[in-house]
């Protein structure tokens, strides 16, 4: 994974190819740029991480007058199978893009889906997100300790609501719980949402023990006293909204991960037309409008461009594979 010194030689890199780009005309045959509307599509439902990220990325691309305009398109089911099947039969059509994240990657591992990274051009990865686990305010589950004795004390008695498809970074990380504390992940109970906002309203409506996602989704009904925030899968306490939530790990409980989100566009994409998403995606996060939806959406900021993201996903689905199988997800190899 880049550094964040290298990350940022490679945002500034991109912006003084894009001044270039979007000021002079390049030689013929590398000119390219939207010629119509932009879809992000969005491979969940509103109101998840995925559709605020979306959200974001349209605002800041609507400000690049490169774009005549952008839209953003919700596709849920499947746990983004089918916003990425749909996708995938729009190849080398560069005004179509689509959220991503590991959810991808699991699928493609367990077989849930038939298409794969290897079927998109990966554009970019623009942020990681630590994941929390939350409770009802009025829940017996205080803290990280109280989850553990509970998982000690019956581990299939307590549910666990996530979106979008089992096996994903959120099934990882209570995985990784149940193993730190000796017990059978396979016997961990979970309810498949289709987005974060479908689960934190199952939590609150008392129907789920459990919410495990992104910080962004809990965050309001934390702060309304409505929630309680157990642990944050981060290695060390983080700065910003999530200051306050202590990480699983300094209450004993050694699970350590993050979902990362970005963007892919259909295979067959030209160098030009991903050498044009490469300067738009380095220019849409600079500036101080970004950074506030940074600390907004309790995110951190990982950029990578098209040539990074798609050496990461590699490495990320080796990683992931070997996790799944030890966590008895999928046969371990």
């Amino acid at each position: 994974m880049q550094s964040a010194g290298s990350r940022g030689r490679t945002v500034v890199a991109y912006l003084a190819l894009g001044c270039l780009a979007f000021t002079a005309r390049p030689a013929a045959g590398q000119d390219w740029k939207p010629g119509r509307n932009v879809d992000i599509v969005v491979a969940s439902g509103a109101g998840g991480s995925s559709d605020r990220t979306a959200r974001v990325l349209q605002r800041l691309l609507q400000a690049n007058p490169a774009f005549p305009s952008v839209s953003v398109t919700n596709r849920p089911g499947g746990g983004g199978t089918v916003a990425w099947t749909w996708l995938a039969q729009h190849a080398g059509e560069p005004h179509f893009i689509a959220t991503f994240s590991p959810t991808m990657l699991t699928n493609q591992i367990l077989g849930v889906g038939k298409v794969g990274y290897q079927d998109f051009t990966p554009l970019a990865i623009l942020l990681r997100e630590y994941i929390v686990l939350t409770v009802r305010a009025d829940s017996p589950i205080a803290n990280g300790r109280d989850l553990g004795e509970r998982i000690r004390r019956d581990p299939a008695t307590l549910s666990f609501a996530f979106s979008s498809s089992p096996g994903n970074h959120n099934h990882v990380i209570i995985g990784m719980i149940y193993k730190a504390l000796g017990a059978d992940p396979k016997k961990i109970k979970v309810v498949i949402q289709k987005s974060g906002g479908a689960g934190i309203t199952a939590v609150l409506g008392g129907h789920i023990d459990v919410l495990v996602g992104t910080p962004a989704t809990a965050l309001p009904h934390i702060q309304s006293g409505k929630a309680r925030a157990i642990g944050l899968s981060a290695p060390r306490r983080q700065a910003g909204a999530t200051a306050a939530i202590p990480t699983l790990r300094e209450q004993g409980l050694d699970a350590v991960y993050y979902s990362w989100r970005g963007f892919i566009g259909p295979k067959g994409l030209t160098a030009a037309q991903t050498a044009f998403w490469d300067r738009a995606f380095a220019r849409a996060i600079q500036g101080e409008e970004w950074k506030m939806d940074l600390e907004q959406n309790a995110w951190a900021e990982d950029f990578m461009g098209a040539a990074a993201a798609r050496n990461h996903l590699a490495e990320e689905h080796a990683l992931l594979a070997r996790m799944l199988g030890e966590l008895g997800v999928v046969p371990a190899k």
